[in-house]
């Protein structure tokens, strides 16, 4: 995998709810010109296109000949297809997660990525959380992790249950802190505003002993994005959303222990800035994505047997209530 000299030219397919995200840092880095930008909707994509002062293309196959590297940040359901599509071209690509709506898709990506000289990496925003990224130093083998990830209903994202649309941003972090094994995962959840599962609960144990505790719901009053981590001589709390961290470690003076209070310093940063300009550098220096599509596979693997442990679990409660009806 080579390295990229010069600037280089990029395009963002899906302009929608965080496509014009990716299209507004891209305008604003000095190393990269954003060549134009594709959606599906001609009013949106002319509106970004004239606001970031960049070329509307209403095919992306056009795009995509223009360009080096391409963000896609369509809907779930079009991941697989579209990013097939760029990669066939030999282009850097920054998918917006999850990697696909199905395992076998994500597979077949990583198949047809291999021997293509290029960059593939996964949104998964939350590793680039300036928070997360001063926590990882302190997180050494956690007992018990617990997170939580609230929001009021938005009607964006129902095309797919919860745990694919938010629950597999703390999925992925989890994973990649805990190094071990899957032992065994149960969960539950429910749809309330949607024909899929808005609100869910998962709990994940790992053969170190490690429990992970998932909570996630779209349909919450306030929101709250918030991970903790419980560790033999320390506890650390994670707030993704003001970019802060208690860390709260046992200390002994006097041969007695006691807990040390201290609020780490975190630097700033957009998360999503920092994510694209990792990926940047990936593609600039020949180097792997921080996220790359194997990471976000096991994400999804996860989030999958989530989403199975669920419908299993209502498919009894369902066959009870029929059969307490009969």
């Amino acid at each position: 995998m080579g390295a990229v000299v010069g600037k280089l030219s990029v395009g963002v397919i899906g302009v929608g709810y965080l496509g014009q995200h990716h299209a507004r840092i891209y305008s604003t880095l000095d190393n990269v010109d954003l060549a134009g930008v594709c959606d599906i909707s001609v009013e949106q994509g002319e509106d970004i296109a004239r606001k970031y002062e960049t070329k509307y293309y209403r095919e992306r196959d056009k795009l995509i000949k223009e360009v080096d590297a391409v963000s896609i940040a369509v809907p779930t359901p079009f991941h697989f297809e579209v990013a097939k599509d760029v990669i066939l071209h030999s282009k850097h690509v920054l998918l917006e997660k999850p990697i696909a709506e199905k395992l076998s898709q994500a597979e077949k990506l990583i198949e047809i990525a291999k021997g293509k000289k290029i960059i593939f990496q996964i949104g998964h925003i939350e590793r680039f959380n300036p928070a997360v990224i001063a926590s990882l130093p302190l997180i050494k083998n956690p007992l018990f992790i617990e997170s939580h990830r609230l929001s009021p209903f938005k009607n964006r994202g129902v095309d797919v249950p919860v745990i694919y649309d938010l629950m597999v941003h703390d999925i992925d972090i989890v994973l990649s802190s805990v190094k071990s094994r899957i032992k065994r995962i149960d969960a539950v959840g429910v749809p309330v505003l949607s024909s899929e599962f808005d609100i869910a609960n998962a709990r994940v144990e790992f053969e170190n002993g490690t429990i992970a505790n998932f909570t996630t719901s779209r349909v919450s009053k306030d929101k709250m994005r918030k991970i903790r981590f419980f560790q033999s001589d320390s506890y650390l709390s994670i707030n993704y959303l003001n970019h802060s961290v208690e860390y709260y470690k046992r200390v002994f003076k006097d041969g007695k222990p006691f807990i040390e209070i201290d609020k780490l310093d975190v630097p700033a940063g957009e998360p999503l800035k920092l994510e694209i300009e990792s990926f940047i550098s990936s593609i600039k220096n020949g180097i792997p994505p921080v996220v790359g599509a194997e990471d976000a596979k096991e994400a999804l693997f996860v989030a999958n047997m989530m989403v199975k442990k669920i419908i299993k679990r209502q498919g009894e409660i369902d066959k009870l209530i029929n059969n307490v009806s009969s």
